[in-house]
């Protein structure tokens, strides 16, 4: 791999967000066998394996609960959780680029939250990029036009679900260690849907338990090494990465699930895309806080690698690398 250290978080970046598409794949291959609050459970359990990878020599096991603010941090406890449970929901019942097209809007959740609860002020262009997202989806669900689903619901959740934890991240990050936020994320999947899954608990056949295990050991992988991607490489930079998932769900969608996109849902993922990357741009141009490559620091454990993770694992909201 390429010696420039940024090049290299790059690389990761791309890395990582492939993890997580073939992750979701793996979601898509056990086709509703299982309650969707199982499958985010077990997803958790393998996020639990990142830990290790994001403790820094200063942290306690015990931070992994402790908090400067416990009523933010149970509601990234929640959010994740409802995020979780969305995002596998949509992955059950819709193509994987229709699904990633409305989970992407969550830079559009997290403009309009920060505004709301931030007191954020919020300029021409980024509101523009708003309503190019909410376009972009309108022309994705046609509604009037074609039966929306439960599916749909599932993935607005997901984004909404990450939006707030983003916004949690920006009230209390810079006192809060990474490793308590990524606690409160992957600890609220297991939680929240492991006590929901208990009416409805089914054994894993053994095909089940190969998917399942695949979709949480992608997920893991594409933590770390989104991880590692924020270790050499600024987040503004890695984040955008993220949006190669599509690339990805489009490949699968046709050659595997030998599902074939409409011109108009195309049109409408390129607006939402447009959309969060404009975002992006205004974030960085307006000069949001964002943090450097930490590797010249030796330090693993960046609070946005943080963010992603538990989102992913739990299942997703895409990470909250590109929010921030």
């Amino acid at each position: 791999m390429s010696s420039d250290p940024v090049l290299k978080g790059l690389l990761l970046g791309f890395a990582a967000f492939a993890a997580y598409a073939f992750s979701d794949a793996s979601v898509k291959f056990l086709d509703g066998g299982l309650p969707a609050y199982e499958i985010a459970f077990i997803g958790s359990l393998f996020g639990l394996a990142a830990i290790p990878f994001l403790k820094k020599p200063s942290d306690r096991w015990g931070d992994i609960v402790a908090t400067t603010n416990r009523p933010l941090w149970l509601v990234r406890f929640a959010a994740n959780g409802m995020a979780a449970i969305g995002s596998v929901t949509a992955f059950t019942h819709l193509s994987m680029a229709e699904a990633f097209a409305l989970i992407f809007l969550l830079p559009a959740f997290v403009t309009i939250m920060s505004v709301v609860f931030l007191k954020e002020q919020v300029g021409l262009k980024r509101w523009s990029a708003v309503a190019v997202g909410f376009l972009g989806v309108l022309i994705v669900l046609r509604p009037g036009f074609r039966e929306l689903s439960i599916g749909h619901l599932g993935a607005i959740a997901g984004g909404l679900g990450g939006a707030i934890s983003i916004v949690v991240f920006r009230a209390v990050g810079p006192r809060e260690k990474s490793i308590s936020l990524y606690g409160a994320g992957v600890l609220g999947t297991f939680f929240i849907c492991g006590a929901a899954m208990i009416p409805s608990f089914a054994l894993p056949s053994l095909e089940q338990f190969g998917w399942l295990a695949s979709y949480g050991i992608l997920c893991a992988l594409g933590n770390i090494l989104l991880m590692l991607a924020a270790f050499h490489a600024p987040a503004a930079l890695v984040g955008p990465t993220q949006y190669s998932q599509m690339l990805w769900a489009i490949g699968i969608d046709t050659f595997v699930f030998r599902i074939h996109l409409e011109w108009p849902m195309l049109v409408g993922i390129a607006l939402i895309i447009g959309s969060g990357i404009l975002t992006l741009w205004r974030e960085k141009a307006r000069g949001t806080k964002l943090p450097h490559s930490v590797a010249a620091e030796g330090q693993a454990g960046l609070v946005e690698a943080a963010d992603a993770a538990p989102s992913r694992s739990a299942r997703h909201a895409p990470s909250a690398v590109p929010a921030e």
